[in-house]
């Protein structure tokens, strides 16, 4: 993808976004339509848009691919699960654990995915659905032990293996290695849904924008974290990436997801944990709108220096 490609891609998804934040104003969505449509996103759309980047013919340099991504990934998380334990230590008790999770969980699914798919194709699709594993695990377990001082490894290990995405990527990875041929119409079905990944997951957004009274983002915590999410955890990657001689497609997908917002479910289990859910939804947005300009930063570096 070349620059006016990019360009392109991020003037579409902010357009995308902006008719849901209009639709959510005008209550043309509401509140519960907007969960909803959150759920639609979440347990048909983008399984099936993931199922369908795996349907690709490989060879060993894409299994190889798929091991690599994994194995950075879990360092990331590594490293961030370390960072959350590390920064906040004379935070605020109420804004403790949002900033711990959303330090560990990223946007990468809703967000990530579609712009991965955007700028690196198929095959960067695919590599950002198996990137989201250890993330997925992490987010249900250690993320969830920061608002309840716990976590329940039998509810844990339910959600992470039922969880729809981690599904979609199993029985994608079977159809890849077994090259398995769906019947016609089954198979543009899945096509036909999975292409509405990123109008629908920008539309969600769009509606979570509406809802929020932008004077009370300014707040320096909320700016430093931003700073945290979508400039320095990335530039690690980055740095890592180039000193292991990485796949530049790898290296590419890695960095890209690791430089998107506070994943939308710091929030939910905010208000869920009686944690700080105004805090955490201020967190969400903040790094979100900052994320327009980010993103297309970090993708035109990317595509210039890989």
């Amino acid at each position: 993808m070349g620059t006016a490609e990019l360009v392109s891609l991020q003037l579409r998804m902010f357009l995308l976004m902006l008719a849901g934040l209009f639709f959510r104003k005008k209550n043309i969505i509401s509140n519960e339509g907007k969960k909803n449509l959150t759920d639609l996103v979440i347990y048909l759309i983008l399984p099936c848009n993931i199922v369908k980047s795996f349907m690709i013919e490989y060879d060993t340099g894409t299994i190889k691919n798929f091991g690599l991504i994994l194995f950075i990934s879990i360092l990331i998380q590594v490293f961030c699960a370390v960072l959350a334990k590390v920064l906040y230590r004379k935070t605020p008790a109420g804004h403790k654990p949002v900033l711990m999770y959303a330090t560990v969980a990223s946007n990468s699914g809703f967000l990530g995915n579609p712009v991965a798919e955007g700028v690196f194709g198929s095959m960067g699709l695919a590599l950002a659905s198996v990137y989201l594993i250890p993330q997925r695990i992490v987010m249900w377990s250690a993320g969830v032990s920061y608002f309840t001082g716990g976590s329940d490894r039998k509810t844990v290990v339910k959600r992470v293996i039922t969880h729809p995405c981690i599904l979609a990527v199993f029985l994608g990875m079977i159809f890849m290695i077994f090259q398995v041929q769906l019947p016609p119409f089954l198979d543009a079905a899945l096509k036909d849904i999975g292409n509405c990944n990123t109008a629908m997951s920008m539309l969600v957004i769009g509606t979570i924008l509406a809802d929020v009274k932008w004077r009370d983002m300014l707040d320096k915590s909320l700016f430093l974290f931003s700073g945290l999410r979508l400039i320095l955890i990335p530039l690690v990657v980055y740095v890592g990436c180039l000193i292991g001689n990485t796949d530049p497609l790898v290296t590419g997908v890695s960095v890209l997801l690791a430089a998107m917002p506070a994943a939308s479910t710091t929030a939910i289990l905010a208000a869920k944990y009686d944690g700080d859910a105004v805090y955490a939804g201020k967190c969400v947005v903040l790094t979100t709108v900052l994320s327009l300009a980010a993103t297309p930063l970090w993708s035109m570096l990317l595509l210039r220096a890989l």
